[in-house]
């Protein structure tokens, strides 16, 4: 449950239009939800500032649709990440304005009275080294425009073709936070560091040959950066690097 959702409660029930009672029902599952398999957070909107996301993978498709059904009953709105095909189309029986992703691999039900980001959310811009990196730089373009920011995306901007990346140096420069996902070496987060001024969040994906390491390789490399103001999240995990972009754009 939202903030805004909690003072327009309790300014029913000070008009006089709402029954203490009442409200108290709506509050019953305040702050978690029991469901024998899940407990679900619905105080994570006025602790981190976003309702809990669903993590999908491992769930059957019947749990993901009974968490989302609650979170839906609580704010209007749902996440879902790591969506199986079986756990989209369960979704999207359930949920028929539900959009899904196929390449992020996410389902999202907006609420009906989301608007557009404006200015004052930032401006998030994702970067994919190669093609082979978009399934993680899409999960993490998905996940910041959920949470409200402006998303740009820049793809197939890798350091075997550098040029690419100098050419759109303007977008780089007018970014307020920069992802930049990569496999193989995980050269690029480095090369973009030491062209902005703004945070850089580095992403390691699992793509590379045998060496790579399904992504230990690129892991190291971004943590060994020289460029200052780079920092590191797990392995293929964009939604990660949008949470930590997202705060810093909310400060």
């Amino acid at each position: 449950m939202r903030a805004e959702q909690i003072e327009a409660l309790l300014a029913e029930v000070a008009a006089g239009r709402l029954a203490p009672a009442a409200a108290l029902d709506r509050l019953r599952h305040f702050p978690f939800e029991d469901l024998s398999f899940a407990r679900i957070d619905h105080h994570r909107a006025l602790r981190q500032g976003h309702p809990e996301v669903v993590f999908c993978e491992g769930k059957t498709a019947e749990q993901v649709v009974a968490i989302c059904s609650r979170l839906v009953a609580m704010t209007g709105s749902f996440l879902g990440t790591r969506c199986t095909p079986d756990h989209a189309e369960a979704l999207a029986a359930a949920f028929p304005r539900a959009r899904h992703n196929p390449l992020a691999r996410t389902v999202h039900l907006a609420g009906e009275e989301a608007s557009p980001p404006d200015a004052d959310t930032g401006t998030i811009l994702v970067v994919s080294a190669g093609t082979s990196d978009l399934p993680v730089a899409e999960e993490a373009a998905v996940v910041a425009e959920a949470f409200g920011h402006r998303v740009e995306r820049l793809v197939d901007v890798g350091v075997a073709g550098l040029h690419r990346l100098l050419a759109a140096g303007d977008r780089l420069r007018e970014a307020d936070v920069v992802i930049v996902v990569a496999g193989m070496e995980g050269a690029l987060p480095s090369v973009v560091g030491g062209l902005v001024k703004v945070p850089v969040i580095a992403v390691p994906t699992s793509v590379g040959y045998g060496a790579a390491f399904g992504g230990l390789a690129a892991l190291l490399g971004m943590l060994n950066s020289c460029a200052a103001g780079v920092t590191v999240v797990n392995i293929d995990n964009g939604f990660g690097a949008a949470a930590a972009a997202s705060r810093i754009c909310t400060r």
